[in-house]
């Protein structure tokens, strides 16, 4: 004890959780291209039809790298003032990353069998589940402002809940409608490109409104 005050590790310290949240999400990422090969020695018959049969994959790896680039840039959005993490704001955490390193199966599934309505199915399943623990994540680092050296702004809050929340139901309507149609299901994901760009934008006006003024030189 230091006086009244307990003397603190770094056990609590977010910069910890947002180092160990960079090597997880760049380790994903870099996971998502293994699959992406030729094999040696082809004949230019045999090369153009491999190119033809690895297009599936870089599709996949296309969208997948676009996905986790999504949640990562709401995760540092969401710890930009969070200053100390407790034991529910931890396993949130660790949820949200298992969830991000498995990401690289499902876009496998897809990339493989991607007219298979299983296929399509636990890739959004798989997505929708990284955006309802990011969005948890989020919800309680806003309700719990003493983490933080400033509190999150409630409109800021309002639209990152929202943000998370339109991926989370449009990832988990595709669940669904994998099984009717799975290239149906694939074009309904298209429909996240409009709604991110418009909370995107609208994210950082509110970020910019909130922005404490600077004093301006003497």
């Amino acid at each position: 004890m230091n006086g009244h005050q307990p003397v603190r590790d770094d056990e609590g310290s977010a910069a910890r959780v947002l180092a160990l949240s960079d090597g997880v999400f760049a380790i994903a990422m870099t996971l998502l291209a293994l699959d992406i090969t030729l094999p040696a020695g082809l004949n230019p018959a045999g090369f153009e039809e491999a190119l033809g049969e690895v297009m599936p994959n870089l599709w996949a790896y296309a969208l997948s790298f676009v996905v986790i680039a999504a949640f990562w840039q709401g995760h540092h959005q969401v710890f930009r003032y969070v200053r100390e993490v407790d034991g529910t704001v931890i396993k949130l955490g660790l949820l949200n990353l298992g969830l991000i390193a498995l990401m690289p199966f499902p876009t496998t599934l897809l990339a493989e069998y991607g007219d298979q309505p299983q296929s399509v199915a636990v890739y959004s399943g798989a997505a929708a589940a990284i955006g309802a623990a990011q969005l948890s994540l989020t919800v309680v680092l806003w309700k719990r402002p003493w983490l933080s050296s400033a509190a999150m702004p409630d409109p800021v809050a309002r639209n990152d809940v929202l943000d998370l929340g339109s991926m989370v139901l449009i990832f988990a309507l595709a669940v669904p409608l994998a099984f009717v149609s799975p290239t149906g299901a694939q074009l309904w994901w298209a429909v996240l490109v409009p709604v991110k760009v418009a909370l995107g934008r609208r994210g950082k006006r509110l970020r910019a409104a909130t922005q404490p003024s600077r004093p301006s030189a003497g």
